[in-house]
């Protein structure tokens, strides 16, 4: 049997499902790249500043990246998508969307992923995130997923499988926790992992910020789209700050223990000083977590969003031989030593992506964002219930925000609902159950 000797993009891609092919096709795949002869063709889901920056990051990659569908709940997101990248001189010409393929609506991201296209970046609301993970591993494809990959526990369990079917495809899998692409994080992990600090005993993880943006509704908009549009002061959507944005610490947490917590207890409040008045955010303003994992070692968590107070968004763990102050220093005997190495996180995570996929050299880092986000989710339901909650009970027990999901359209009236003084039920301590 005769072989060709450059398999072009279409055979690599295609065949990366199997790993042998993959492995074995690298070599070839990068000799075609150097001659011009092939693309990596981007389906973009999820319009907003991470997404449209998710692209960005893979066009600035030594890989010929195409963008050539995109498709965002509301429509002037996935136009303005297209528009705003093609105004940039450098990217105007890796912009190959046709008319035809810029979509809209709940349902748009299976029109933009039956696109040809070997790559999904998926950039929409925690909730969405599961069931188009699943549609692009079902169809196939690479995946690029930003975090948390859920907001609750069905979402999770959900993303898991979906993980597990894609691994079975040799499918590429990258989760946007991207501090583990930086090479000062990865260097000082692997001292820790080495033993440098000894048995890590406590941990103390920050995001406490100045405050957070909020869009007023428009003239117009559906109960659904002024959700979708404002997803970050939804539970149902967003999973609380928590969940969203101090997701990145927690995990650096986790890696740094190389486990997962198998309990949380906490505390936190809703105090109106999100946006104004509050009456349009249900998410608490600020939680206190202390985690525990299986050897009783402890992790302690801010997370906050108000203006004129402390703010930190760092890591520390603390052993029986040192310290480490994330991403770059150790304190040994009294000692501090430098650890080299560099961020630029977000930039590094798409050159690994797109180098992995040319030499062939497959991931995967579902699992991580999966459990990641549980463990942040953990969290927020041990802060919102005011009980000790554990890893397997909420796994096995932990209640549905997003009933129905797959049939939602923007019409469907969206879980969060006022009550009958105009504010939205606000999870209470003492009260509200982590359980379904």
């Amino acid at each position: 049997m005769t072989q060709p000797s450059e398999p072009s993009r279409r055979t690599f891609l295609k065949s990366s499902a199997a790993v042998g092919g993959a492995l074995a096709l690298g070599s070839s795949f990068n000799t075609a790249y150097a001659q011009g002869s092939d693309e990596i063709k981007v389906a973009l889901v999820g319009c907003g500043g991470r997404g449209t920056g998710a692209v960005a990051n893979l066009f600035n990659t030594k890989g010929n990246v195409q963008l050539v569908s995109v498709a965002d709940a509301l429509e002037n997101k996935s136009k303005g998508a297209v528009e705003g990248l093609k105004k940039n001189p450098k990217f105007k010409d890796k912009v190959k969307v046709q008319q035809a393929n810029i979509f809209s609506g709940l349902d748009s991201y299976k029109k933009a992923i039956d696109v040809d296209c070997d790559l999904v970046v998926i950039a929409t609301p925690p909730a969405f995130k599961p069931q188009q993970f699943e549609y692009a591993v079902d169809k196939g494809k690479h995946v690029f997923c930003e975090k948390p990959v859920a907001s609750d526990t069905p979402g999770v369990k959900r993303f898991l499988a979906a993980v597990d079917k894609s691994k079975k495809q040799n499918l590429m899998v990258g989760i946007g926790l991207q501090r583990r692409h930086e090479t000062n994080y990865i260097n000082i992990m692997k001292q820790i992992h080495n033993g440098a600090i000894g048995d890590i005993i406590s941990q103390r993880v920050y995001w406490n910020g100045a405050g957070i943006w909020f869009r007023n509704r428009q003239e117009g908009q559906t109960d659904m789209q002024y959700q979708c549009n404002n997803w970050y002061h939804f539970i149902w959507a967003c999973g609380d700050q928590i969940v969203e944005q101090h997701i990145h610490n927690l995990d650096i947490g986790c890696w740094a223990k190389n486990a997962y917590p198998v309990s949380a207890n906490g505390m936190g409040g809703w105090g109106r000083r999100l946006n104004g008045d509050g009456k349009d955010s249900e998410i608490y303003d600020h939680t206190f977590v202390e985690y525990t994992f299986a050897d009783g070692s402890t992790m302690h968590s801010q997370g906050r969003h108000l203006k004129n107070s402390f703010t930190r968004v760092a890591e520390y763990a603390h052993g029986t031989k040192g310290n480490a102050y994330f991403p770059g220093m150790l304190e040994i005997g009294g000692q501090r030593q430098r650890i080299a190495g560099k961020g630029g996180g977000h930039q590094q995570e798409q050159h690994d992506l797109i180098e992995g996929l040319l030499a062939g050299n497959i991931y995967n880092e579902g699992e991580y964002g999966a459990k990641s986000t549980f463990t942040a989710i953990l969290g927020r339901e041990a802060c919102y219930s005011g009980k000790v909650v554990t890893w397997n009970d909420l796994m096995e027990k932990g209640k549905d925000y997003c009933p129905g999901i797959d049939n939602w359209t923007i019409q469907t009236p969206p879980p969060a609902k006022k009550n009958a003084d105009g504010v939205y039920n606000i999870p209470k301590p003492g009260i509200y159950t982590p359980y379904a």
